[in-house]
């Protein structure tokens, strides 16, 4: 069969498992729908928040980021991974003993004010709305290559499918859909990963190739190692070294702590743990999903170090010379009819060359570098078509998380919470899955007209995740003494400047986007580390000038920090 037809065989079948999913293990009340019924094994919950976790900007364009910057990529996996091992040990815990069904509920009571909840409700739905903006582009190049349809078109089937599984099921349908979408995802990630370090190293194992030397078509050592290969291809096309990074080091510190401190507080991941019985269960999943992370990300450096070699010797021939076009391979003409691939023949000879600066002839998006990789190595039709089948589960399942973040944050947080107190448990439901579609939509509207590449989108949620909640999560577990005041004002205060610093030099003035211009030298992708540090600091002084934390607060903060019991989570 040919690649089109086994894509969407394979994709099918996988959509068809979803769906069989969600009306398995559909929602019956507001707890199965919030929490999963708060009684999911820990390791299917691990598997469930890696898959939660690695999204489209992880399965997507994580590696085509590291394959186009080389050194430079690594401060999404320093950032990314650390910051789960910070959530896992420093608040997972705390947040599963106070046992609330969201992250505005937490700010809400911890700080026992509807206005810091509402907030924390407006600061959750904007970051769930920035990152749902990378998954839904994902979605979109994986259809308009695969499936030979529009990009709309794939967003607006990607839409039908995540509306089936999150708004029917909730937690409990997504939780049990996520574990499949990882056993999907990894599948699909590994296998050409061992494929390509099998044919370029001889090394099964992806993360030993990378460090390995080269072998020829024969099976001998070259005497090249892989990423002394990838230097001097680097020079010699007037790139950077590959191994060697550009960015200051203040920028890089900065990008990888937004990232980290962002990680810690995604308020889609942390509700994961709100999922599983017991306090000890939260430790045990959050160690779980870091093993199954840890699968992609350490995989991650080799895959796009093996992708960028064969994409430019491919482009550009053994010799460096360039290749007639008229002969490039099917690779090159499949992706130039999504538009994600461009030749302009500059030079009038005929041939594609690839380099850097007015040389150049390609425009390559690094969106399509995980997607191609398999065609680009000339892998079998079925690797290609479950990479596709890959690529889609990683969105999609990260899309549902958010989606039920945003639908529990305005049925839970807003209605239930604020404005009708005295609705029914049903009626509650049903303004969840309202929300939830509404939110598909505005999603779907995103994925049409998307703001940037994938990952630099998911970037920036992480940068308003730092900015906004992670100071207000950890200073209401820490301190004693934070008040509602101080919460709402370094909240305020916090994602207002990150935001602005963002979209200033993002969508009003991109041609200012300079290492010149930036404050401190940080970059808009590193400037939630700031925006941290700002809401820190004026919730400390606010604090300082205004009321004291009443008693019954203060007892419940001394209970949060020793996380012994159940704490099932619980509308109250």
């Amino acid at each position: 069969m040919d690649v089109q037809t086994l894509t969407y065989l394979i994709v099918g079948l996988t959509f068809a498992l979803y769906i069989g999913i969600a009306i398995w293990s559909k929602a019956g009340s507001t707890k199965d729908f919030y929490v999963a019924g708060g009684g999911v094994h820990p390791v299917m919950n691990g598997m469930a928040t890696a898959a939660d976790w690695m999204s489209a900007a992880s399965f997507i364009s994580l590696a085509g980021i590291v394959s186009f910057v080389g050194y430079d990529g690594s401060v999404y996996l320093m950032g990314w991974t650390g910051g789960y091992v910070l959530l896992a040990l420093c608040m997972a815990p705390y947040l599963r003993k106070f046992g609330k069904f969201t992250v505005p509920d937490f700010i809400g009571d911890r700080y026992y004010s509807q206005a810091a909840r509402s907030v924390a409700v407006v600061c959750a739905i904007f970051i769930c709305f920035t990152y749902i903006a990378g998954q839904m582009r994902g979605v979109g190049v994986v259809f308009s290559r695969f499936l030979e349809v529009e990009v709309d078109t794939g967003v607006y089937i990607g839409m039908a499918v995540v509306f089936f599984y999150a708004v029917l099921g909730g937690m409990k349908g997504i939780t049990y859909t996520q574990v499949a979408q990882y056993c999907v995802l990894i599948f699909a990630f590994m296998v050409p990963a061992i494929f390509i370090s099998v044919m370029m190293t001889g090394h099964i194992l992806p993360q030993v190739g990378f460090g390995a030397e080269l072998i020829d078509a024969a099976g001998n050592g070259t005497g090249t190692y892989l990423l002394d290969k990838l230097d001097g291809l680097s020079t010699e096309l007037g790139f950077a070294q590959y191994t060697e990074g550009s960015r200051s080091l203040i920028d890089v510190f900065a990008i990888t702590a937004a990232l980290m401190v962002g990680t810690a507080g995604l308020p889609h991941v942390i509700v994961r743990f709100f999922t599983v019985p017991k306090v000890k269960d939260a430790r045990s999943s959050a160690g779980w999903a870091l093993v199954f992370i840890a699968i992609m990300y350490t995989t991650i450096p080799a895959l796009a170090a093996f992708s960028r070699v064969n994409m430019i010797e491919t482009i550009n021939g053994p010799d460096s010379q360039g290749v007639d076009y008229g002969s490039a391979p099917d690779w090159i003409k499949n992706w130039e009819k999504t538009g994600l691939i461009s030749w302009d023949d500059k030079n009038g000879d005929g041939k594609m060359y690839y380099a850097k600066g007015a040389e150049n002839e390609m425009k390559i998006d690094r969106d399509i570098m995980v997607l191609a990789t398999p065609e680009i190595a000339n892998l079998p039709a079925w690797v290609i078509a479950l990479v596709a089948a890959g690529g889609l589960a990683a969105a999609l399942s990260t899309s549902a998380g958010l989606l039920l973040v945003i639908s529990t944050s305005v049925s839970h947080d807003l209605m239930k919470k604020t404005f009708r107190p005295d609705i029914s448990d049903k009626q509650e439901l049903m303004y969840a899955r309202i929300a939830a579609a509404a939110g598909i939509v505005i999603a779907g509207y995103f994925g049409v007209n998307p703001p940037g590449f994938v990952a630099a989108v998911v970037a920036f949620a992480f940068g308003l995740a730092a900015s906004s909640l992670f100071p207000a999560i950890v200073m209401g577990i820490f301190s004693r003494s934070m008040n509602k005041e101080g919460a709402i004002a370094g909240m305020v205060t916090g994602i207002s400047f990150t935001a602005s610093y963002i979209v200033y030099f993002k969508f009003i003035n991109p041609a200012a986007n300079v290492a010149d211009n930036w404050l401190f030298g940080i970059s808009p992708e590193g400037i939630g580390m700031v925006g941290m540090i700002i809401n820190f600091v004026v919730a400390i002084i606010v604090s300082k000038m205004t009321s004291q934390v009443p008693d019954d607060v203060v007892a419940m903060v001394e209970g949060i920090r020793f996380p012994k019991g159940a704490g099932s989570a619980q509308d109250h």
